[in-house]
């Protein structure tokens, strides 16, 4: 079990930003790997509605469930390694293990065995050392949908937001509101769902 504090600056992008950023990065499609978050919450949203996220990250053979929880800058991300059984139980039969993450949603009144698993969105992610950060570009496919994003991970907030905002003027992007991956997949979710 570890937690962490993410600092993070987004910005949805067009597939022709997308591809301009991986080329003058020289990203080749051997430094592109793909990933599989898997969302869960109640019926309700409980989780959503106090602005928190619950996903099974899945990386290869790796399994790593991570809640995420507002901070006053960035989210605190909880994460705990599970097997593939416990992962597959998650997933197949809403039977999440127990530990911290449990604890820590259970202090905000949500019961656990009411969280359920609402569906999956693939990112095939390219990962780049930047200005004291990490760039992240991601292609990311979920509910017959898909989107471009670049994300900016840093440790030190105002100087990240500097390098992020001369990032997107020397490439000539505009900056765009960009909800996270979670958010998304909900708000295309209800959209399939009206």
């Amino acid at each position: 079990m570890s937690q962490n504090i993410e600092i993070e600056f987004k910005n949805l992008l067009t597939k022709a930003e997308y591809e301009r950023i991986l080329v003058a990065f020289n990203i080749t499609d051997n430094q592109i790997f793909t990933q599989e978050n898997l969302y869960f919450d109640t019926a309700d949203f409980a989780l959503k509605n106090i602005k928190c996220a619950l996903r099974i990250r899945k990386k290869g053979t790796d399994y790593v469930m991570t809640l995420k929880q507002p901070r006053e800058i960035g989210l605190l991300e909880t994460n705990q390694r599970l097997t593939i059984e416990e992962a597959s139980a998650a997933i197949h039969n809403g039977s999440l293990p127990g530990g911290q993450i449990k604890q820590l949603i259970e202090e905000n009144n949500i019961p656990f065995a009411k969280i359920e698993y609402f569906g999956s969105l693939v990112t095939n992610r390219a990962e780049i050392v930047y200005e004291n950060g990490l760039l992240v570009l991601d292609h990311s496919i979920y509910l017959q949908h898909e989107d471009y994003e670049i994300e900016y991970e840093v440790k030190d907030y105002q100087e990240g937001l500097i390098n992020f905002h001369a990032l997107l003027n020397r490439f000539k992007i505009p900056e765009r509101h960009t909800d996270n991956k979670v958010q998304r997949f909900y708000n295309q979710k209800n959209k399939q769902t009206k």
